[in-house]
């Protein structure tokens, strides 16, 4: 009986064992197994900016799951001095915008830089479970990726003032000195409109242009540009301005009713114009009613349309009027549209059949008054008639000779 109870209890210690065992190895093989890394797909790039100038980092990293996304500043590139970044930070000039998915995408931007921006900027991305805790090293639980941030004195350019220009008025000459430069200066250039300006690239610290006929189409934003060595370009921007000059437009549009009709305007002239449609209702341009539904007006810097569908008849025909307004001055031009029945494509079958059955009725009617005379009589002979004439001379010889 004794032997028997040390056999049982020897066997449950084994069993004990066993299990013990078996937890412990479970317990150590989770805690060996790795966590799902976080990774970068895409870093923020070290950049060199000017003062007043603004910037933007991007950060996407991928994990599962999505990790979280972070972003730290330090002036000088040491573990102990970065401090988090927030949205609205340094006087709302900081923006922060981040969107978790499958991805995890965030963008920081500040605006109007000063010297003081310049430093390391950190984005810090974790899907570890612990990665909040004060007690892990941060080094540990976070991945990091970071890019430098150079903030220089942006350079001192004097440059014209903004100009309106008048049609056939005098030649106006542009001017941009540069007084002063972070780096020696590489070359100068104009630039309109976004578009570099041919033959105006030279390597001097003044540059000029000139404008030698004024007209519409001559205006616009113009930057002149100065280049450097070892630090990025400036610019100071002028704006020449003019009145709008329409330069293409529909004089006419003729359709039919219950068809579509499209009118159009397109100017040139800086500042774009804002466009507004009228209508002439007795005698004064009116502003379009559109309380029909029918009446569509896009847009789009300088062009502007007018499309009106189902046409009526008796509502849509007259004179359109589409008005360009910028900061210096009005212009207008006019369009008429006529809209014409659903019998209109008939009028010219319409027409060639009148002109038969009035070709039909003159030939009935002249054939009708022929004169009589023109009409030969039955009863009469159609050959010569014989005459005596020969019986009535030899009368007439006999008639002489009696006489003598």
């Amino acid at each position: 009986m004794l032997m028997s109870s040390l056999t049982l209890c020897f066997l449950h210690l084994i069993a004990l064992f066993f299990i013990s065992s078996f937890v412990f190895c479970c317990s150590v093989t989770a805690f060996l197994l790795p966590l799902p890394l976080a990774g970068f797909v895409k870093s923020p790039m070290s950049e060199t900016k000017l003062t007043g100038d603004a910037f933007e980092l991007y950060c996407d990293v991928v994990g599962n799951p999505t990790p979280e996304i972070q972003w730290w500043y330090a002036e000088v590139n040491r573990a102990e001095s970065f401090k988090q970044l927030w949205d609205g930070a340094r006087k709302r000039r900081v923006t922060i915008n981040t969107a978790y998915g499958a991805n995890g995408v965030s963008v920081l931007r500040i605006t109007r830089l000063t010297l003081e921006d310049s430093g390391t900027y950190e984005c810090r991305a974790s899907n570890d479970p612990r990665r909040n805790d004060l007690r892990q090293n941060p080094s540990i639980t976070w991945i990091r990726a970071q890019a430098t941030i150079s903030v220089l004195q942006k350079p001192r350019i004097n440059a014209s003032e903004d100009v309106v220009i008048h049609l056939y008025g005098p030649a106006v000459t542009l001017q941009c000195n540069l007084t002063t430069s972070p780096s020696p200066l590489s070359a100068s250039y104009w630039v309109k409109n976004g578009e570099e300006i041919p033959g105006t690239r030279k390597p001097s610290n003044t540059t000029e242009y000139k404008i030698l006929k004024p007209r519409a189409e001559e205006s616009g934003e113009y930057l002149c540009v100065f280049v450097f060595s070892n630090s990025p370009v400036a610019n100071a921007t002028i704006e020449v301005r003019a009145i709008p000059d329409i330069t293409g437009h529909k004089r006419s549009e003729n359709k039919n009713e219950g068809q579509e009709a499209l009118m159009y305007c397109k100017s040139v002239g800086f500042p774009h114009p804002e466009w507004v449609w009228r209508k002439k209702v007795n005698g004064v341009f009116e502003d379009i009613n559109n309380s029909s539904g029918r009446f569509f007006i896009l847009n789009k810097d300088n062009y502007t349309e007018l499309s009106i569908t189902n046409l009526q008849i008796n509502e849509d025909p007259g004179e359109y009027q589409c008005n360009a307004t910028n900061q210096v001055g009005s212009v207008s031009v006019t369009t008429i549209l006529r809209v014409r029945s659903h019998l209109a494509p008939l009028w010219p079958f319409l027409g060639i059949l009148a002109e038969i059955v009035i070709l039909v009725v003159i030939i009935v009617i002249y054939e009708k008054r022929k004169r009589p005379d023109e009409v030969p009589d039955d009863d009469e002979p159609a050959g010569p008639m014989k005459t005596n004439s020969t019986n009535n001379h030899k009368d007439k010889n006999l008639r002489q000779r009696n006489t003598n």
